[in-house]
């Protein structure tokens, strides 16, 4: 037996008590409840609140809560969860675990804003290093390759004179080696730029997160 919400309000209050006290026998095969005293509440699909000592078999797997026998909420079942709710549930819990941890570390390690800001000034001196010496080895590559270039003008397929001599293979070699290797260099200064870029809003996250925290450990 179950009631909607609508015809909740129209029994008498025995009916409500014998309902709530586990009177009504379950329909074979439902959802039941092994305690007495325990009933149930949950929502069809055209929204319409049930109460009841049984929950039909298409609700089980639905959210629903129990009532004790004064009809006050005592319990809740959450709803049956599919795979991808399942494992976006487990990423937020991962998330927020990771949070705290970080939150945790921020807390224990820095004493001021300036610590923080003090470490992010010597990453920030390190991968401009970095850049300093990719771009002084970027130049050095660009004066072989220019230096290599003007000696394969003076071979074929590039000179324009007719006995010219085929380009020599360490030569031809040389000039494929320098533009590999300048595309190797020029995509680590990017990616260095790009740390460092990235570099800077972490720490500036840490630092608004850091604030954030020290306001709720001071109230």
């Amino acid at each position: 037996m179950h009631l909607t919400a609508s015809r909740l309000k129209f029994l008498p209050v025995f009916v409500l008590a014998a309902l709530a006290c586990g009177i009504v026998r379950a329909a074979p095969g439902s959802h039941t409840s092994s305690q007495k005293g325990i009933a149930y509440r949950w929502v069809d699909e055209q929204g319409v609140v049930h109460y009841g000592d049984h929950i039909p078999p298409q609700y089980t797997s639905q959210d629903r809560a129990v009532l004790n026998a004064q009809g006050v909420e005592v319990g809740h079942l959450d709803a049956q969860k599919s795979a991808e709710q399942q494992a976006a549930d487990a990423h937020a819990r991962a998330a927020a675990m990771k949070q705290k941890q970080h939150d945790a570390f921020l807390i224990t390690t820095y004493t001021s804003v300036k610590d923080i800001e003090a470490l992010r000034d010597v990453r920030l001196d390190q991968l401009k290093g970095q850049r300093a010496a990719s771009e002084q080895y970027v130049e050095s590559l660009r004066t072989r390759l220019a230096s290599l270039q003007t000696r394969a003008f003076l071979f074929q397929p590039y000179s324009t004179r007719a006995d010219a001599r085929s380009m020599p293979d360490d030569l031809a070699e040389n000039l494929v080696r320098t533009v590999n290797e300048m595309h190797v260099q020029t995509n680590a200064l990017a990616s260095t730029t790009a740390a460092e870029t990235l570099l800077r809003s972490e720490f500036q996250s840490d630092i608004e997160r850091y604030r954030e925290l020290h306001t709720i450990h001071s109230q």
